[in-house]
C-alpha cells in the first residue's frame, strides 16, 4: 500500500489555519524544473517546502535501483517537516514531477517561530499521534492486502487526494500517473499491476480518460482494498 499523498499526510499542513499561515508568512521562493530534485535522501534536514503550484514525489530507492515511491503531493502539500523539526538528514528523496513553485521555510526560523507560538507544539504532538495510527494502518496492509488489494488501496488514494467527481459516481484522478508510478507506489512489479488494471479495464472498474485514470466502481475497489 502506498503512504498517502493527502495533505493530512504531512505534520504541517494539519496546524490550524492561522499557525500554518503566519508560519509561512517570511517563506522564500522555491521553483523547480521538472525531474529537477529537491533534495536526496541522507541530505541535511535545513528547513521544509511547502509547494504552491506543481506535482512533487518523495522516492526511496533500494541499493539494487528499485525505486519505492511514498508520496505525491500538490499544491498544499509539505515536504521535508520532519528534518526540519529534528534536525537530521532526510529520509527520502523529493523529485519534481512537473514545474514545481515552493515556499522554503529554513529551521531557524521554524525554532524562531515556535518560541513565540508554543501552542505550535501541542498541535504537532496531536499530529503525530495521528500519523503513527496511519503508519500501523499501512504496514498492516502492506503485509495482509494481496496484490489487487494494495493496487485498489492505491488508487484510491490517488483519488482522494486528486480526485474528481464527473458524475454518475465516476471519479477522475487529474493526475496524469503511469502504471510505473503505481507500481512503485504499492510496492509491486508493473507487469502485476498491467495484469490488474487491465482485467479491471474489462470489468469496467476503471477506465483511462485520455491519460487520466478513472473509478468506475469505487465501491467494489473498497472491497478490494479492505483487510
Amino acid at each position: 500500500m502506498a503512504i498517502t499523498t493527502r495533505p493530512g499526510a504531512s505534520l504541517l499542513s494539519g496546524l490550524p489555519g492561522r499557525l500554518a499561515t503566519d508560519l509561512f508568512a517570511d517563506a522564500k521562493p522555491v521553483r523547480l524544473r521538472a525531474d529537477e530534485v529537491l533534495f536526496l535522501s541522507d541530505d541535511p534536514g535545513d528547513g521544509c517546502y511547502r509547494v504552491e503550484e506543481g506535482l512533487l514525489k518523495v522516492t526511496m530507492v533500494s541499493s539494487a535501483g528499485s525505486e519505492r515511491i511514498l508520496a505525491f503531493f500538490g499544491p498544499g502539500g509539505f515536504v521535508g517537516e520532519l528534518s526540519m523539526i529534528d534536525g537530521l538528514p532526510r529520509s527520502a528523496s523529493v523529485v519534481a514531477v512537473r514545474d514545481a513553485a515552493l515556499s522554503f521555510l529554513s529551521r531557524a526560523a521554524f525554532e524562531a517561530f515556535a518560541k513565540k507560538h508554543p501552542e505550535v507544539y501541542k498541535s504537532l504532538v496531536s499530529l503525530l499521534a495521528a500519523r503513527l495510527r496511519e503508519t500501523d494502518t499501512v504496514v498492516a496492509a502492506g503485509s495482509f492486502l494481496p496484490l489487487k488489494g494494495r493496487v485498489a488501496s492505491t488508487l484510491l488514494e490517488l483519488a482522494e487526494n486528486f480526485g474528481q467527481d464527473v458524475g454518475a459516481g465516476r471519479i477522475v484522478i487529474r493526475e496524469k500517473i503511469g502504471q510505473s508510478d503505481i507500481a512503485a507506489m504499492a510496492g509491486i512489479a508493473r507487469e502485476n499491476v498491467s495484469r490488474i488494471l487491465n482485467d479491471w479495464k474489462r470489468r469496467k472498474l476503471v477506465s483511462r480518460l485520455s491519460g487520466y485514470y478513472c473509478l468506475e466502481n469505487k465501491a467494489q475497489l473498497e472491497h478490494e482494498a479492505q483487510l
